[in-house]
């Protein structure tokens, strides 16, 4: 059996990586975390995951993706939540302190391009930009973002 690897970029198992995220089986510890796996299901066309992560206050009621997208690469440019550790350094696992009210940001650059068909021209890009989250009872939330050129 081929293992898939992780879209985010970890090097990691999709299975053990990202997918565990997106199956409820954890949630993500970090912001940069969280990017990485919302930028997972858009390679996955998981919009119930990508709604789920993203906060009520700026959530669409609806998120309609385009499987002809296929999301290549993500970099990670920066990230930075307050400057508190997330993760425990002896287990690696989430220490689930993280108070109302925290805040992160990561800026980030995610490559993609649109898949050829018959009729449809080929074309791509990057979308470059530095996100808000928020953690709030234990589990981080996308606010919003703005794009960078």
């Amino acid at each position: 059996m081929e293992i898939e690897p992780c879209p985010c970029g970890s090097g990691e198992a999709y299975d053990t990586c990202c997918g565990c995220l997106h199956r409820g089986e954890s949630v993500a510890p970090t912001p940069e975390a969280l990017m990485r796996s919302r930028y997972s299901a858009f390679a996955h066309c998981d919009t119930e995951y990508l709604l789920t992560t993203w906060h009520p206050s700026t959530r669409p009621p609806e998120l309609e993706l385009d499987p002809a997208v296929e999301w290549r690469r993500l970099d990670i440019l920066d990230a930075d939540a307050d400057g508190n550790a997330r993760v425990d350094a002896d287990t690696g696992r989430d220490r689930a302190t993280a108070a109302d009210g925290d805040t992160g940001e990561v800026e980030f650059r995610a490559y993609w391009r649109i898949l050829p068909a018959p009729g449809r021209a080929r074309d791509g890009g990057v979308l470059h930009e530095r996100s808000r989250f928020v953690c709030e009872r234990g589990r981080w939330y996308y606010l919003d973002g703005d794009i960078r050129s």
